[in-house]
């Protein structure tokens, strides 16, 4: 038996479900776990659904057969084979906690990802990568070099087949190309006192004004920085016992949880782009456990 993911969105209408679910059905197909989302405002309607097909059939087999039905209803679709690994390049600077937390959640099975490679600005992190038997590109920026570093960058992504860039603390700005070559293929973790304390030492900041909450927001990359579609955010609450030590402490654990959830959730393809925001569907009862991240 084979293993499949079907991501769909199209205008909202009458039959959707029912052309799906028969779809299936008529090709051997059994549903596993079903998610959908009408939204009411836009219109728009967004379903995934997991299922295992026991006859064998092969995914361009399955995408093929579905083009009719799809078309009838406007559909954009996808299958997806639950058997591979997303292809995913990970980009770091000088902090490096993300970084080693979605490696180790790599190394044990938790985050199933084909890593092609860690690029960085900084060697900090050279060895800790080279003993994963990751590939290190080095890819230095500076004011003058940015469109030859992010050219580097875009051949490295190109001849890596790279399906997904995940910016683990990397600190420089992506050029708007970038952004829209690999929209809604990149995502970025931050902390959440943005807007209030931007710059350096923001958790410094935060608690020389007697902040009661640490956040992190992780979210799709876009041409306006920070502010793309949010697909996971979370919090921590501190009370006035805690030093500025302590929320930069607080603070790296929470960026490294909401991070590893949002590249959880888009490489089982549970997240959709919705104009500014995102529909994110929870990992299903039966899977709750292994795809529990955090």
């Amino acid at each position: 038996m084979k293993s499949y993911v079907l991501t769909v969105t199209c205008d909202s209408q009458r039959g959707i479900v029912a052309a799906i679910s028969a779809y299936l059905a008529e090709h051997g197909c059994n549903i596993t776990d079903s998610s959908q989302f009408d939204d009411m405002e836009t219109g728009l309607f967004f379903m995934r659904v997991a299922f295992v097909s026991e006859e064998g059939v092969d995914q361009e087999t399955l995408s093929r057969g579905f083009d009719g039905a799809a078309t009838k209803l406007g559909m954009n679709y996808q299958f997806h084979d639950s058997d591979h690994k997303m292809r995913v390049l990970l980009m770091v600077s000088r902090f490096g906690h993300c970084l080693n937390d979605l490696l180790y959640r790599w190394k044990i099975g938790a985050l199933p990802i084909d890593i092609v490679g860690v690029v960085s600005n900084h060697f900090d992190y050279q060895k800790v990568i080279v003993n994963h038997d990751i590939p290190f590109h080095h890819i230095p920026v500076t004011k003058d070099n940015k469109p030859e570093a992010e050219k580097k960058l875009l051949d490295l992504v190109a001849d890596s087949d790279v399906e997904l860039i995940v910016l683990a603390r990397y600190m420089q700005v992506l050029s708007d190309n970038l952004c829209k070559k690999m929209s809604g293929r990149i995502i970025n973790i931050h902390h959440s006192f943005l807007p209030s304390f931007k710059g350096a030492n923001p958790y410094r900041q935060a608690y020389e004004r007697g902040v009661k909450l640490i956040g992190a927001t992780a979210h799709y990359v876009t041409a306006d920085l920070d502010e793309g579609p949010i697909i996971e955010q979370d919090l921590a609450r501190i009370t006035h016992a805690q030093n500025s030590a302590d929320y930069v402490s607080i603070g790296r654990d929470v960026e490294s949880q909401v991070l590893a959830r949002a590249v959880h959730a888009h490489i089982h393809h549970r997240s959709f782009i919705n104009g500014n925001r995102t529909i994110v569907f929870p990992p299903s009862p039966g899977s709750y456990a292994s795809e529990r991240m955090g």
